[in-house]
């Protein structure tokens, strides 16, 4: 057993509100299930030897902070500050059918309503969705009723500025044929450790667009999810770009629980020199008629290291289901690594499926045609990094989002030349 697993179960004796029933399950499987050991496939290629011992440490209240802007983006902004809910919900400006609430404040009836969704979507096999099961007193219940339709996105702002554990949940239930945007937004560099998971029930014709920004580096940990259910017709357009940090893993689970859903996933990695990044998806196809289409680009920087495992599993039922997973990675150094692993599970005969994965170096030829015609070196790496990914980034729909990550972009593959 791990010191700061131990703590995490000491300190989960403590909680006691509506979700102690969840809460307690959740650590009673900590003390059975353990800390994972080397040979569990679902952390094999990632290291958690610098969580094992760590202190499990109080967040206080950050006396300042730095809200992350997106020029030209006008949005609807929840933050959490080292796991701390720095928002009065209730004073937010919400268009006509959309509602949010924090879980600590909910009233009765919003509490079934919570307890129907919370640990529904996100699978208990992970450890630390677990330790956020256990743990996370500090979340927010959004709802947006049926037939309505919200153009400003909500953003859930999860920001890291010291040395703490932080433990955040959002749950999002979009009504029967209604429209929401969302974005995940996390952000810090200092040592610390951040939880944040997701959990998405979309209603039957409802859509929703989904972004999450994980751009913790450097000494931050952050380990996280974000979970769908998608309801008969129901649309999901998903887009995640992720920097690498000491340790960094996003899991993605997509459930087809309703006939003619359609789910489309785009994921990009960028790790810079020495950075950590692991990606795991499973997409659950429960019921006929779904869609899905999966594709995920990473670029690996020297002796930097990444891991992706997608998953697509068609159940028996799941006939005249269509789904594509694409995992393409290019790596800078040989001394990059990426562990790839895209796995098809068909128990259905009448599916068209496909999935592949690559891995590729930086064309020399490409690279000296720039350099001869008077590029420079790393104005000629950028070009070519970016036309990797290109594809994945003009797939985003909305303009200022899209432009705002260009620069972005280009800054991050700047410093992630070999020198």
């Amino acid at each position: 057993m791990s010191q700061w697993l131990n703590k995490v179960i000491d300190d989960a004796k403590g909680v006691d509100d509506f979700l102690a029933p969840m809460r307690q399950q959740a650590r009673l499987k900590l003390e059975t299930d353990g800390w994972p050991h080397a040979r569990n496939e679902e952390w094999r290629f990632t290291p958690l030897s610098s969580l094992k011992e760590r202190a499990s440490n109080v967040s206080e209240m950050a006396a300042s902070f730095e809200i992350p802007q997106v020029d030209g983006l006008e949005s609807i902004d929840i933050v959490f500050v080292d796991g701390i809910l720095r928002t009065d919900t209730s004073q937010l400006s919400l268009p006509t059918g959309l509602s949010v609430c924090t879980l600590r404040d909910a009233s009765s009836d919003l509490q079934n309503d919570i307890l129907a969704l919370f640990g529904q979507v996100k699978p208990t096999r992970h450890i630390f969705g677990l330790v956020n099961d256990a743990l996370c007193d500090q979340g927010v219940y959004i709802a947006l009723e049926d037939n309505c339709r919200v153009d400003i996105p909500l953003r859930i702002i999860n920001i890291a500025t010291q040395d703490c554990d932080a433990h955040t949940r959002v749950l999002v239930n979009v009504g029967k044929n209604s429209q929401l945007k969302v974005i995940e937004h996390g952000t810090g560099s200092v040592a610390s450790f951040t939880t944040a998971f997701a959990e998405y029930f979309i209603g039957e014709e409802a859509k929703l667009e989904h972004y999450r920004f994980a751009f913790f580096t450097g000494a931050a940990k952050q380990v996280g999810g974000s979970h769908f259910s998608l309801q008969a017709s129901a649309n999901l357009n998903s887009t995640f770009v992720s920097y690498g940090s000491e340790l960094s893993r996003i899991d993605v689970d997509i459930i087809h629980a309703g006939q003619h859903a359609k789910a489309k996933m785009n994921a990009i990695y960028l790790l810079a020199e020495g950075e950590m990044f692991d990606m795991h998806s499973t997409i659950e196809h429960a019921v006929p008629n779904g869609t899905t289409e999966e594709n995920a680009r990473g670029i690996i920087g020297d002796r930097a290291r990444a891991v992706f495992s997608g998953r697509i599993h068609i159940h028996r039922d799941a006939q005249k289901t269509l789904a594509e997973l694409n995992n393409r990675n290019l790596l800078l150094s040989r001394r990059a690594i990426i562990n790839t692993k895209p796995e098809l599970e068909i128990y259905a005969d009448d599916v068209q499926c496909a999935h592949g994965a690559t891995v590729a170096e930086i064309e020399e030829q490409a690279l000296y045609y720039l350099l001869s015609r008077g590029i420079k070196r790393s104005k000629a790496l950028v070009m070519l990094n970016f036309g990797f990914i290109q594809e994945l980034v003009n797939a985003i729909n909305n303009e200022p989002i899209r432009q705002w990550l260009l620069p972005m972009l280009n800054e991050r593959f700047a410093s992630m030349e070999v020198k």
